[in-house]
């Protein structure tokens, strides 16, 4: 088992949103991000390898955006890849989202798993150490 932490991120309303970054580009380290979004938006996924632009994730009311973080694309091996995103504050509403993040034990060793690489696939990483992170 690992953990869960729940984060309630409020944005409030940015008049030059322009000029500010709700939260800037990141990965997750999770396995998961469970993500419950309000109705306004502002989460931008990373587009294709080497293309520079940004794709709206658009808010669809009772759903939830699942993210694959970067201890998932570990366990996979690359089979699954964490996704490059990021948030822009809005110029007209405030916005809320409320993320789930599932995470490894800490203290444990994570590598690929071993069903992954069953069939002869070499390992793309080594094991590495999950931490504990705290905000």
């Amino acid at each position: 088992m690992g953990s869960v932490r729940v984060n309630l991120n409020y944005y409030p309303i940015c008049p030059n949103p322009e000029l500010t970054i709700g939260v800037g580009r990141h990965c997750d380290v999770s396995t998961l991000t469970i993500l419950l979004q309000d109705e306004i938006g502002g989460l931008y996924v990373k587009g294709h390898d080497g293309d520079d632009s940004w794709i709206h994730v658009p808010p669809i009311k009772g759903s939830l955006v699942i993210n694959v973080g970067d201890a998932l694309q570990i366990l996979s091996n690359d089979r699954y890849k964490s996704i490059e995103h990021r948030v822009v504050a809005n110029a007209s509403k405030n916005r809320i989202s409320v993320p789930i993040f599932v995470n490894p034990r800490p203290s444990t060793l994570i590598g690929p798993l071993p069903e992954v690489l069953a069939n002869g696939e070499k390992p793309i990483y080594k094991q590495v150490l999950v931490l504990r992170l705290s905000i």
